[in-house]
């Protein structure tokens, strides 16, 4: 089966281009000097030449809260833009098979949890990450919109929850949280900090899955596409608290101080927890405890970005 692979650069592209299955397809996935996903027309010339069986779209301006903040313009443009050329040049293609990724920052701030799959659009967005939300939720939408004009294009969404693990990104300007809080513990280890500052109180929850996780559920989606649902959910289907987080990974990296609480620095939404009962009727579930992945993104860290 020939893949053509967006994004493989980055951490679910990276994960999914290791993952033991990936030796059994045939992935395309060219570097962004070789194709360039914000000019349309190289795409469908790209696609023209190709002929995938099917798209996965991995690709997107990714960071935390503090990215999302600093620059909603270009977290809108950027993933608005490369999802906008990679479906509608597939659509134009006739590429019948696709895969999207969105993200658990499509639903709506006051969502009661857990979150299902059929309240994205049913209030707002939390405003810390909504250029990124919207650009998402059009894309998704857009997939969907195609496939009720044209059945015989089967474009399908994934919604994963927050990911961390192998290939993330470490430097804080960019970072999610649990790679931040990595680097952040590591750093204060070495420099001998008494104690390390959380943002907020550190109960609000989150719902981190390991990358491997997620790489792991596109390949089954890949091989069982004509079961996979049009729109799913795909995480651990619970929670942990910020001060959970940080607790766990100050015993992965060694870290013995105190921390303490910045109540004077946003938070974000107080819970983001997503709804897996599709994903467990489809026959997938999660493998990586949160010790272990965080174990995994450590030693990434120390062979890659210290």
């Amino acid at each position: 089966m020939k893949v053509f692979l967006t994004g493989g650069s980055g951490m679910v592209g990276h994960n999914f281009l290791e993952h033991p299955s990936a030796s059994k397809l045939k992935i395309f996935s060219p570097d962004i000097p070789d194709l360039n996903l914000f000019d349309y027309a190289a795409v469908k010339t790209y696609l023209e030449r190709v002929k995938p069986d099917i798209i996965i779209h991995a690709a997107g301006r990714v960071g935390g809260i503090q990215a999302n903040m600093a620059y909603p313009v270009a977290f809108l443009l950027e993933n608005l833009d490369m999802g906008r050329n990679i479906v509608w040049a597939a659509r134009n293609c006739g590429v019948k098979k696709l895969i999207n990724l969105g993200s658990s920052c499509m639903y709506p701030r006051n969502a009661p949890n857990p979150l299902k799959e059929e309240m994205i659009l049913q209030g707002e967005l939390e405003p810390t990450n909504e250029g990124y939300a919207l650009a998402k939720t059009v894309v998704s939408r857009l997939c969907a919109y195609i496939s009720k004009e044209a059945p015989e294009f089967r474009y399908k969404t994934l919604i994963p929850c927050n990911l961390y693990g192998r290939w993330d990104k470490f430097a804080p300007e960019h970072s999610h949280m649990i790679p931040s809080v990595i680097r952040k513990l590591h750093l204060a280890k070495l420099n001998g900090e008494k104690a390390v500052e959380i943002w907020g109180d550190g109960t609000a929850r989150r719902e981190f899955m390991y990358a491997g996780d997620i790489a792991d559920c596109i390949h089954k989606a890949v091989t069982d596409f004509d079961t996979l649902p049009d729109l799913m959910n795909v995480g651990l289907g619970r929670d942990y608290s910020i001060n959970d987080y940080y607790q766990t990974a100050a015993e992965v990296v060694g870290y013995t101080g105190a921390f303490t609480h910045d109540l004077t620095k946003p938070v974000g939404m107080k819970q983001k927890l997503i709804d897996t009962t599709r994903a467990s009727a489809w026959g997938w579930k999660p493998s990586t405890p949160l010790k272990d992945g965080i174990s995994k993104a450590y030693e990434f860290f120390l062979q890659h970005a210290v």
